[in-house]
């Protein structure tokens, strides 16, 4: 089997196990990306899946329109070989390849008898492109409703966006590097970026690429984070020497950031699960920052607290994560509506255990990527109610719309993704 057919095989096995068989992205992908060889074909499969689904409501209407019988339960492999075609056209690769790697990849997976219908669609895909279909419809009907009830102006903007590939964002470790240092090493690597005037450490990249293309990526000078993640170091903001608790701290990224740009912060990092945690902590390692790392559950804090109050926590919150559906897909997927009740229960629980560790006069980041305001303006009003000596701080437009108690940014939004972040102060 050719490196392309192989490749265009290991897409189709991915997209069966995350639309048929319940498995995460994230998850399918680790599973199925290493028997793959080159850094580039896993690129391409990786680019190949995650065009699939975001286009999936454009893909399913070409095939549900074209077919002269719809495709059952049990056709969910040939489905996902079929998205595989239309996605690399969506992406712009070259057709004939495109189309001659796919149908080879049917026979190699054993559906010879099927090639033909294959070649038929995918080409006929080619001279007429996708039809035209609603963002909306592979989203939960649930899911959906509750976006037009939050956000009924910006409902339809949210579905469209989540469906386009997002830019590429870079942290740059001014421990290490100035931004514009790192940019002329960029420049020099023939990768165009440009910077953010909001975000003092941000990149942009228009066009997504490996981290191994990344100058100075294994040294530490860089890190993949988005933007709007970024702009929560802005909204922390701990003094110099400050005592400082990230909660729900994995992969790391905040509490990275947070400790790049001041060296004399004490940050303790938390997270429940054992393989994140080492995960996060090769991370701190490859950035070379001294940071705390534990498995710890942050709502029980009789396990692991000290004792001595922080000054600053972050709670980045467990949450739906449906402002990051461009970047996980897979969320509509696997969302269910009484996953909502269980997300809000733990990020009360978070808030109530949390709070009594702060110091007075110290302050407490509450964050999410959620669009729901159960989970972002609704939980913090109804914490603020039980929480005497709780406050609510301003921060300003950069950080999104005002709910009143907290800001809220819509994926797309000066291309980054949608994330909710509220300051709180103890008086």
């Amino acid at each position: 089997m050719s490196d392309g057919v192989a490749a265009r095989a290991a897409a189709a096995r991915t997209l069966d196990e995350v639309l048929h068989r319940g498995r995460s992205l994230k998850s399918a992908l680790a599973g199925g990306l290493p028997a793959l060889d080159d850094a580039r074909d896993r690129a391409l499969v990786e680019a190949i899946v995650l065009t699939a689904l975001r286009q999936r409501a454009r893909c399913n209407a070409a095939l549900d329109g074209w077919m002269a019988r719809p495709l059952g339960r049990r056709d969910g492999a040939l489905r996902a070989l079929l998205l595989v075609g239309l996605a690399q056209l969506e992406l712009g690769l070259p057709a004939h390849a495109a189309l001659a790697a796919t149908v080879d990849a049917a026979r190699a997976l054993g559906r010879t008898h099927q090639a033909g219908m294959v070649n038929a669609l995918l080409r006929r895909a080619q001279r007429e492109g996708l039809p035209p279909a609603a963002p909306e419809a592979v989203w939960p009907a649930w899911l959906a409703r509750q976006v037009h009830t939050d956000w009924p102006q910006q409902a339809e903007a949210i579905f469209a966006e989540s469906a386009n590939t997002p830019p590429l964002w870079l942290r740059v470790n001014r421990r290490w590097i100035t931004r514009d240092d790192y940019l002329v090493l960029l420049a020099d690597a023939g990768i165009a970026a440009q910077p953010c005037p909001e975000l003092a450490d941000a990149l942009r990249l228009e066009t997504a690429l490996p981290v191994a293309q990344l100058p100075g990526f294994d040294a530490g000078l860089v890190s993949v984070q988005d933007g709007a993640a970024q702009a929560v170091a802005d909204a922390l903001a701990p003094p110099a020497g400050a005592r400082m608790l990230d909660a729900c701290a994995a992969p790391g990224g905040k509490a990275s950031h947070l400790a790049e740009r001041e060296g004399s912060l004490r940050i303790t990092a938390l997270d429940v699960d054992a393989r994140r945690v080492r995960r996060m902590q090769e991370a701190f390692t490859r950035l070379r920052l001294e940071i705390d790392a534990r498995v710890a559950d942050a709502t029980r804090p009789d396990a692991w607290w000290d004792g001595a109050p922080f000054d600053a926590i972050l709670i980045d919150a467990p949450c739906s994560a449906t402002g990051i559906v461009r970047r996980q897909p897979d969320v509509l997927l696997h969302r269910r509506a009484e996953d909502i009740a269980a997300l809000c229960a733990t990020q009360a629980r978070l808030l109530d255990a949390l709070w009594p560790l702060l110091a007075p006069g110290g302050t407490l980041v509450y964050a999410t990527c959620s669009l729901l305001r159960a989970e972002n303006a609704l939980q913090v009003e109804a914490f603020l109610a039980r929480t005497p000596d709780a406050a609510c701080v301003p921060l300003d437009a950069r950080f999104g719309i005002d709910t009143g108690s907290g800001h809220q940014r819509f994926p797309g939004q000066q291309g980054r993704d949608g994330f909710f972040c509220a300051r709180l102060r103890k008086t």
